[in-house]
């Protein structure tokens, strides 16, 4: 049976998911919105990637969530959508697999799935964290990382053994491998404020870690683990902890349940809790100009602040490091400048096969 809410939570009306995108996260979407008709583009892009062979089979092969199947969920997903006022409810899927796990599928109708592993692991609370981070994602159209990678990933298995060829495609997938982390932590900020506990946000990180004994786990030594990661081992290590990220799409649980927090602390969460946020009527106002300084400035303030021998190193033999940090933030839109550019010159010259997709 679900739990009761313990409460009526706060509602965002005409929230923008700017409110919820981490900066780096958010300037690279910003820069794909200024483009009139790009997600038409990407919509394509999205079918070529089998969107409704997708659904199709999830219609045939899980359960469909609605009022007659799964209502607890049903109602969850209702109550997310209402507190991010969202314009449309996307379609949800129970999957049997022991896996935990949850994600969201297509661009021009994205849906979500949850596997039976994930609602056998998190309690109905935790379910609300989930379904708002999923939410989250299909609101800001992340789905737009994943279109792309998908297709840079099959193009670097033709190429890559040209070892330039191979290493510019690398370093493309590395950058938008960054968006696609930071669009996490995107996620997760949705979903705290669909369930609007921070307890409950940090639970679901603890039991992506360490299962259903969340009894045997403490927070704040989980969160403690995070600190340690970070100071922790010498050189080797740091350029281990690069190595271990470099391909991954999520951050790992114990480094997301302290970003969440940090961005708890920072008062970003209570501001929007209390109706300071920016709204959807106010997109294409947004300068992308803005928003990559502002990833600049979180990059150099994670970087000044990293306790990692690794970066210590570099801050100290380095005194002009600081302004290619900066750099990587903003570094991160070239691959979405060098799109918008792109597109722009295809659509005013239609006969330009240069930058088409291949």
């Amino acid at each position: 049976m679900p739990e009761a809410p313990d409460r009526t939570r706060t509602v965002f009306p005409e929230i923008s998911s700017r409110a919820w995108e981490h900066p780096a996260d958010r300037a690279a979407l910003v820069t794909l919105r200024t483009l009139k008709g790009f997600d038409t583009v990407f919509r394509s892009l999205s079918g070529l990637l089998r969107e409704r062979q997708h659904r199709l089979m999830y219609l045939a092969t899980s359960v469909r969530v609605d009022s007659s199947q799964f209502a607890d969920l049903d109602d969850l997903r209702a109550d997310c959508v209402r507190i991010l006022d969202a314009d449309e409810t996307p379609e949800m899927f129970v999957l049997q697999t022991p896996v935990v796990q949850a994600f969201t599928i297509g661009m021009d109708k994205p849906f979500i799935a949850v596997t039976t592993g994930l609602l056998d692991v998190m309690n109905y609370e935790e379910q609300r964290f989930v379904i708002g981070h999923e939410l989250g994602h299909a609101l800001s159209g992340h789905a737009v990382y994943r279109t792309i990678l998908m297709h840079l990933m099959r193009l670097a298995g033709t190429i890559g053994w040209m070892p330039v060829g191979g290493w510019a495609l690398r370093a493309i997938i590395a950058a938008l491998m960054e968006w696609q982390r930071k669009s996490e932590l995107s996620g997760d900020r949705a979903g705290l404020l669909c369930c609007q506990d921070v307890h409950t946000a940090l639970r679901v990180q603890m039991k992506l870690a360490g299962g259903s004994r969340v009894g045997e786990i403490d927070t704040e030594s989980f969160l403690a683990q995070a600190a340690e990661y970070e100071a922790s081992g010498d050189l080797r290590d740091g350029v281990l902890k690069l190595l271990n990220i470099e391909l991954l799409a999520h951050p790992f649980s114990v480094l997301r349940a302290a970003e969440l927090k940090k961005w708890v602390d920072s008062g970003a969460y209570a501001a929007i809790l209390r109706g300071d946020y920016p709204r959807r009527g106010e997109d294409d106002d947004a300068n992308v100009a803005d928003e990559f300084r502002t990833a600049a400035r979180t990059y150099r303030k994670n970087f000044d602040a990293s306790t990692d021998p690794l970066i210590r190193l570099l801050r100290e033999v380095g005194g002009g490091l600081g302004g290619a940090v900066e750099a990587v933030g903003t570094g991160v839109g070239d691959v979405a400048s060098d799109i918008r550019d792109r597109f722009i010159r295809r659509r005013r010259n239609p006969g330009d096969r240069d930058g088409a997709d291949e």
